[in-house]
């Protein structure tokens, strides 16, 4: 993102700071004049990337943290989220919502679906000194 505005958090990887990086998100989000359902989503969306970054990455070490980067630019908000893991295994499946309501699989494992619906734009990958996800919404086509 060329000429974005940046915004960094560093925050502990403690389940519950996910909530720091999910509002400010959103108050970034709201700033650019995203949609309430919009900002709704990407709450949910970059909560659900932090709790797999203090659970799977960094494997609830409380000695390691987790970045968050959010770029804003003119069209768009990206929000990164760096964690000290080795990233996703494999490709993502999506869960069996039939399966999972009768019990047949377990209830966890939705994080990934869920913010694959959210936002308009996911990757997943490696990088020096860990792993990142990166989600992407885009201003055009925002729902009112």
């Amino acid at each position: 993102m060329n000429d974005a505005v940046v915004t960094e958090l560093k925050l502990p990887n403690r389940l519950g700071f996910e909530k720091v990086a999910m509002n400010t998100a959103a108050s970034v989000a709201q700033l650019m004049g995203f949609s309430s359902d919009r900002v709704d989503d990407l709450k949910t969306a970059v909560a659900e990337a932090c709790i797999n970054a203090i659970e799977h990455g960094n494997q609830l070490n409380e000695q390691l943290a987790i970045m968050v980067t959010l770029s804003m630019g003119e069209e768009s908000l990206e929000v990164r989220i760096h964690d000290h893991g080795q990233g996703v295994n494999g490709e993502f499946q999506a869960p069996d919502i039939d399966r999972k309501m009768l019990g047949e699989e377990s209830p966890r494992g939705m994080g990934m679906f869920l913010i694959q619906s959210l936002v308009d734009e996911v990757e997943y990958g490696t990088e020096q000194n860990g792993s990142y996800a990166r989600l992407v919404i885009h201003l055009k086509g925002n729902r009112d």
